[in-house]
C-alpha cells in the first residue's frame, strides 16, 4: 500500500522561514521545504484586523510524519497560534511521490 502524501502550509515571519524550512528537513519529517517569500495577509487576531507580510512554507512530507512535523513546527514557531494546514494529494507525478516517501522517512 502506498504512503498517502500531503502538502502541508504554515505560514511565518520571513525571519523565521529559512530555519524552519531547514530544521524540518533536517528532521526527516519533509522531503522539501518550498518558502514563498512575500505574502500578504489579512486576518482576525484578538478582535482586530491584522495585515501582515509573512512567508508561506510549501511542505511536502507523508501522512505518517503528521504528527512529528505539526509537534516540531509547535516546538520552534514564534507564532502563538502557527497556520498548520494539511491537503492530502490525489494525483502526482509518481516518481516525484515516491522522492517525498523516500525521504521523509526518519532515519534507521
Amino acid at each position: 500500500m502506498s504512503e498517502t502524501a500531503l502538502l502541508v502550509y504554515v505560514t511565518c515571519p520571513p525571519a523565521s522561514a529559512e530555519v524552519l524550512a531547514t530544521a524540518l528537513v533536517d528532521a526527516h519529517v519533509a522531503a522539501c521545504v518550498n518558502i514563498l517569500p512575500s505574502v500578504r495577509s489579512v486576518y482576525r487576531w484578538k478582535g482586530g484586523v491584522q495585515h501582515d507580510e509573512e512567508s508561506m512554507l510549501m511542505i511536502k512530507t507523508l501522512q505518517s510524519r503528521f504528527d512529528a512535523l505539526r509537534d516540531l513546527v509547535l516546538a520552534q514557531h514564534p507564532y502563538e497560534l502557527p497556520e498548520i494546514v494539511a491537503v492530502r494529494w490525489d494525483a502526482a507525478h509518481e516518481p516525484y511521490r515516491q522522492w517525498v516517501v523516500d525521504n521523509s522517512r526518519p532515519l534507521a
